[in-house]
């Protein structure tokens, strides 16, 4: 695991390769054990939970790299915080709560840096769901797209439509009400649904559920 994000040092490719020294315990009993303080609990851990940080990152994001970058400052912040895990049964919900926050101020970073260059910010969208160079052009055309929404309207979206997250599980991960979420989530899709029918390759690719969306 690499922490050179959160420390300050140029980062190194993410590794989720296991020691082959696993342990066969329970989501609560791995919490209890993390909260304690025992190492081999955080090992545990990163190589439990970074997988599904990782890939939600990069759905959010459309980004391999930067997902990488945001799975390990995500556990830079958990790691720092066990002591703060109250409830062991509530070990993945912590994480995530620590994933969206970040990807929350990732978004946002975006967002600053586009309007600082008039909107013109190279593309680094590599989504990994593309078996050929069109498919893989349409994803990251799909993907700027998302740009163009808000921080929370995008999350609110990537969390309901892609994750499949309830909008009570949405609400309690960001803080907002149910009816925010509602709220967000309906402008969010009448946007996008005005962007795409702009786009009429991509839209025939929407339909076609070639992107899950």
């Amino acid at each position: 695991m690499n922490m050179g994000v959160a420390s300050g040092r140029k980062p190194r490719p993410l590794s989720l390769v296991t020691n082959g020294k696993r342990r066969a315990h329970t989501d609560v009993e791995l919490a209890r054990a993390f909260q304690s303080g025992q190492s081999w609990a955080v090992s545990e851990v990163w190589h439990r939970l970074a997988p599904m940080v990782l890939a939600m990152s990069e759905r959010c994001l459309g980004s391999r790299a930067e997902a990488e970058d945001v799975t390990q400052e995500v556990f830079y912040h958990v790691f720092r915080k066990a002591n703060t895990l109250r409830d062991p049964e509530s070990l993945r919900a912590f994480v995530y709560s620590f994933a969206i926050r970040i990807l929350k101020s990732e978004l946002r970073r975006r967002r600053v840096r586009a309007w600082l260059s008039f909107g013109d910010v190279p593309s680094s969208y590599h989504p990994v769901a593309a078996p050929d160079v069109e498919l893989r052009d349409l994803l990251a055309r799909f993907y700027r797209l998302l740009d163009r929404l808000s921080s929370r309207d995008r999350l609110v979206f990537v969390l309901r439509r892609i994750e499949g997250m309830t909008a009570e599980e949405i609400a309690a991960h960001m803080a907002i009400s149910v009816s925010t979420v509602k709220r967000s989530m309906k402008y969010a899709s009448q946007q996008l649904t005005r962007w795409v029918d702009a786009d009429a390759r991509l839209k025939e690719l929407l339909t076609a559920e070639v992107i899950p969306v």
